[in-house]
């Protein structure tokens, strides 16, 4: 009986003594990398179609307050792009035969929201999924490839940006904000290391991404070379003739003014913890 007596309260003393070491560290925040695909809606893909995805890799790091609510700064490289050949059953895109690529690089400010306590290193409390939101400042250019050459489109404004005929239409600049919304989960593998999931929508207040809004201005609109070929900029504004009769027609629509072009990311999250440790306080 002496011996079952000793026994347990060794046990009950080892079982307060881990109870103790694991109150006495905290969960400080994460510093973690993501690996995915990054895919643009727009002019050019009207129906969100989800089938060119590209490269999307990015860098962060979260501080964690409490075991729910978290403030996140990272960074994101991500590939766009899509092409009016992608929509075979679209009569007007087939013809209308526009293309573009762009490289996006983000620096993003959010905060995190767990549905779950989340405490790494327990066996209780390992997985969450999480919301979060924020605000993001991104650069893009957008370019396009004629004849096998590489051409950014926004100096050669396609849409009369910059031209004394349309006055009313500025060039856009190469940076735009964001606001990012996603869902995703978090594992935790043990008390260093993480593994998550995260889907990141990011609505624009930019609509030339894709470098297409509004009207075609017309190829009178874009001088000729001095040899007399038609310059890149005219060859670039409207491509119909690629598959047929032009219509790039001055005034005749180009794009949707009205919708923002916007652009996701899917990603596969791993992060590191960062811990801090607190002497717990005496008993008397």
């Amino acid at each position: 009986m002496n011996k079952a007596i000793l026994v347990l309260l060794v046990a009950l003393t080892i079982q307060s003594s881990a109870r103790a070491q694991m109150e006495s560290v905290t969960h400080e925040g994460e510093i973690g990398i993501s690996l995915g695909a990054a895919h643009y809606f727009g002019d050019l893909n009207t129906r969100a179609h989800v089938n060119r995805p590209k490269l999307a890799v990015g860098a962060f790091f979260r501080k964690q307050f409490g075991n729910y609510i978290a403030v996140r700064v990272g960074g994101q490289f991500a590939q766009v792009g899509y092409a009016d050949k992608y929509y075979e059953d679209n009569e007007f895109q087939r013809r209308r035969n526009l293309s573009f690529n762009s490289n996006i690089w983000e620096l993003a400010l959010q905060g995190d929201f767990n549905f779950f306590r989340f405490v790494p290193g327990s066996e209780d409390y390992r997985f969450t999924p999480y919301v979060t939101i924020g605000a993001s400042i991104f650069s893009y250019d957008p370019y396009a490839y004629l004849q096998g050459k590489k051409h950014f489109l926004r100096p050669l404004g396609t849409e009369g940006q910059g031209s004394s005929a349309y006055p009313d239409r500025k060039p856009y600049s190469s940076m735009a904000f964001a606001i990012p919304f996603g869902v995703g989960v978090k594992y935790a593998l043990n008390d260093k290391m993480n593994v998550g999931f995260e889907v990141l929508h990011r609505f624009t207040n930019t609509d030339y991404l894709d470098d297409v809004s509004t009207t075609y201005v017309g190829a009178d609109k874009f001088p000729p070379l001095p040899d007399g070929t038609p310059s890149v900029g005219q060859l670039l504004q409207d491509r119909s003739y690629e598959t047929g009769e032009i219509i790039g027609i001055e005034g005749r629509q180009r794009g949707y003014a009205k919708q923002k072009d916007q652009f996701i990311t899917a990603q596969v999250t791993v992060s590191f913890n960062l811990s801090a440790y607190r002497c717990p306080s005496p008993k008397y």
